[in-house]
């Protein structure tokens, strides 16, 4: 019998395993994966290291974070999966103290960048691409969280044949092709498009846009913003304590919350008199 996750059609046991498994001559180092994931309302990145007893996460980072950011439309889209990328690779580098030693490309371009070790001494974090059973087609966008993981100052290995804007037939990289997708300049390009060809589909597919004032113009400038605030602070924000409301366990329906010795007892008492004063009636 198979494992469950591959039942499911969940896990690739075998590429998982080639992810996984370290070589003996490096002993007990961990291997780290920089796992994509891409749902229809969110984008998932963490970092991720495998033990005996499972994985364990060193950092993540949501699509759902970005509004904190200012990008409060569009969560799944190439610029946004890209913004992800970014937020995970900064955020662990300051969990590791290591953010002012690799701050990674500060010039966005749609060219490869590949981190070098510092004179500081120290290498950068190396970690794997694990895109789990995504299709990894030129142009999919968990190559866009790996853009950002890497000018975020993460090391992972890769070239550009995967990142928008490559010509599999010419066997060229247009790298001003790759920063437009990064900048949301395709979203920009389809807004002006539908606008003009048919407005009413316009107004119902960028709803949220229209509704958020944004323009097609607005987007390049919202999303360079976007990079700098990461950079600026990339911690997760602070949990919310729950209130006394909060705390208050919510019982399926038809069932009654459980209490405690005095309110049974009391309860009880009610009954009793209760029953005393329909009697006497």
């Amino acid at each position: 019998v198979k494992y469950p996750r591959r039942r499911q059609g969940k896990t690739d046991y075998r590429r998982r395993r080639i992810l996984t498994v370290q070589d003996k001559n490096k002993y007990n180092s961990p291997k780290y994966r920089f796992v994509v994931r891409i749902t229809n309302r969110d984008v998932v990145c963490q970092v991720v290291m495998a033990k005996m007893v499972g994985d364990h996460v060193l950092a993540a980072a949501y699509s759902h974070e970005l509004p904190r950011y200012g990008v409060t439309v569009g969560l799944t889209n190439y610029a946004a999966v890209y913004c992800t990328g970014l937020l995970c690779a900064r955020r662990l580098l300051a969990k590791l103290n290591m953010a002012d030693q690799y701050e990674g490309n500060t010039e966005l371009n749609g060219d490869v960048y590949l981190v070098e070790p510092t004179d500081e001494g120290g290498n950068p974090f190396y970690c794997f691409l694990d895109v789990g059973l995504a299709a990894t087609t030129t142009g999919a966008r968990v190559f866009a969280a790996l853009k950002g993981a890497c000018d975020g100052g993460l090391e992972i290995p890769h070239n550009e044949k995967r990142f928008a804007g490559y010509d599999t037939e010419a066997k060229e990289h247009n790298a001003d092709t790759m920063r437009k997708y990064l900048v949301g300049g395709h979203i920009a390009d389809y807004m002006r498009q539908l606008a003009e060809d048919d407005d009413a589909a316009y107004q119902r597919q960028f709803a949220r846009y229209i509704k958020a004032g944004i323009k097609a113009d607005d987007l390049e400038d919202l999303y360079t913003k976007a990079h700098a605030k990461i950079r600026e602070d990339p911690s997760p924000a602070p949990k919310k304590k729950a209130s006394g409301d909060d705390k208050k366990r919510v019982w399926p329906k038809g069932r009654r919350a459980r209490l405690s010795y005095a309110q049974r007892k009391d309860r009880i008492r009610q009954k009793l008199e209760s029953r005393a004063r329909d009697a006497d009636a």
